[in-house]
């Protein structure tokens, strides 16, 4: 009896002994990123704050329905027919798959996967040259300078293959060889989710130009190696519905005259503090401070993805993710550190589970709901008559994606590349209240009503034209009507109750 309880004994401790051991070579820094990540997307409000959401999953919702990939638009009645390239289907329909499949809480579900995905495979690149206190200022930096563009739109799709494209990048120069061909079919994912499959070619070619002019490189070896990979790119970068319109289509929307009204090509604006400058500062305290030397492709590199964040704010999303991951090494020798293997060991996966899974089931137990807000204007749109609804409206830009997500047919909405420089001009002139502007545009298009936000020029002066009255109005939204366009059976219109002070 002594002896099997002495057993019994010694296995259970053996057992707690591996567990342990299990537990201290995970990599908590893995853990933490990707769970901090996952539970952050989920917090009610933060990921749909752009309107363009809801015009993303009404495309992928048409496409699911229709089998088909939008070529023409189908949402606007000023563009209706004309040629629009959806060349982010592939993310639409991933993302109205997850609206049908689970409403918005499916949505944020799904966004919150592919950042905790990203976080993981940023922390794990990371760590390969730095410790837990470098780890932890490294991906806190990434994380918040990312935090604003934490958005359910594709750009979060295509970020865990942004860092796994760099990591490859990475990893094949230190191993002296070209990426793994099979990487090209990361990179036909990443033309059909966004835009961006773009940075994938530039790191591609830094790189390889880096290993050609590498001391002692074998340089018809690397132009051979380097060149199939890149000739593969291409055909992956091509191997969409939009063929060559969708490889030029970037470069087409990045010069538009207008982009300095979209808050996100607008250049990098320092007269606040903000997460980007904060990470500039330690970066640049710490390599000056440490004398950290970096190659000089590498650097040139760096750079230019540098300028492009400088340039436009949306790229700022691309530096938080690269630059730690270029830095890694540099700032690891110059700390004396030396290459090591992060990999994920079981109790760290199960730990991830089961922390990921307890983060979903609260926000399944308690589902999203979208509400009034800047973007959602929820109560103004119920309050517009059937039949005004269908009549050609003149509507905010913020609310384009909410009329469409709801079978309006709008005046305008987020695909400014679509609507072109000029209509973008024209509309903004008389949303700011331009009377000469509003007249042309209001008799063109035969407008009979107009919902956009309180403050803006246009409701001042629509509002003092005989036959338009107000027929709703609260502090997100306001609707007018032409007289003639109301059904006769509409009685007067309601209004917003007061909010009660919090």
């Amino acid at each position: 009896m002594t002896a099997t309880v002495q057993t019994v004994a010694a296995q259970v401790q053996g057992r707690v002994q591996r567990l342990g051991d299990a537990f201290a070579s995970l990599s908590p820094a893995q853990v933490i990123a990707a769970v901090f990540a996952f539970a952050v997307v989920l917090i009610p409000g933060s990921v749909f704050n752009d309107p363009d959401t809801f015009w993303h999953i009404a495309a992928g919702r048409w496409m699911i329905e229709h089998r088909a990939v939008l070529k023409t638009d189908v949402f606007s009645y000023t563009w209706a027919g004309k040629p629009w390239a959806s060349h982010e289907w592939l993310a639409e329909i991933v993302m109205a798959a997850a609206y049908m499949a689970g409403g918005w809480t499916g949505v944020m579900l799904l966004f919150a996967a592919s950042l905790g995905l990203a976080a993981w495979l940023l922390a794990g690149g990371i760590g390969r040259w730095m410790g837990p206190l470098g780890q932890a200022v490294a991906l806190t930096l990434a994380l918040f300078v990312i935090a604003p563009t934490v958005l359910a739109r594709p750009h979060l799709l295509m970020l865990p293959i942004l860092v796994a494209w760099t990591r490859e990048m990475l990893a094949a120069r230190e191993a002296h060889r070209a990426p793994r061909w099979w990487f090209a079919l990361f990179m036909l994912a990443w033309a059909n989710l966004h835009g961006s499959f773009v940075f994938g070619f530039v790191l591609a070619g830094g790189f390889g130009l880096e290993a050609l002019v590498a001391r002692g490189a074998d340089r018809l070896k690397v132009i051979r190696d380097w060149g199939i990979f890149g000739a593969l790119c291409i055909l992956a970068a091509l191997a969409t519905p939009h063929g060559i319109s969708g490889l030029i289509a970037p470069f087409d929307i990045m010069f538009m005259g207008t982009l300095d009204q979209i808050i996100e090509w607008k250049p990098a604006n320092f007269s606040k503090f903000t997460p980007f400058e904060g990470a500039i500062l330690v970066t640049l305290l710490i390599c000056l401070a440490k004398g950290v030397r970096v190659p000089l492709v590498r650097a040139v590199l760096m750079l230019f993805i540098f300028h492009m964040a400088l340039q436009h704010q949306r790229h700022q999303l691309v530096v938080a993710v690269i630059m730690p991951l270029l830095l890694a090494e540099p700032i690891g020798r110059a700390f004396n550190r030396q290459p090591g293997s992060v990999a994920m060991t079981r109790a760290g996966s199960i730990m991830l589970a089961v922390l990921a899974l307890g983060f979903a089931g609260w926000r399944i137990a308690d589902p999203a709901v979208r509400k009034d807000d800047g973007i959602t204007p929820v109560s103004a749109l119920a309050h517009v008559p059937p039949e005004l609804a269908a009549r050609p409206v003149f509507n905010a830009y913020n609310f384009g994606g909410y009329l469409i997500f709801k079978g309006v047919k709008v005046f305008i909405d987020g695909r400014a590349d679509m609507y072109g420089d000029a209509y973008v001009k024209r509309y903004s002139q008389a949303n700011k209240g331009d009377a000469a502007t509003i007249d042309k545009l209001f008799k063109q298009y035969d407008i009979a009503w107009v919902i956009t936000q309180p403050k803006e020029g246009v409701v001042e002066v629509v509002s003092k034209r005989p036959g338009w009255k107000k027929i709703y109005g609260d502090k997100y939204a306001v609707v007018l009507a032409r007289e003639d366009a109301l059904p006769k059976a509409a009685g007067p219109a309601p209004q917003a109750k007061p909010q009660p002070k919090p």
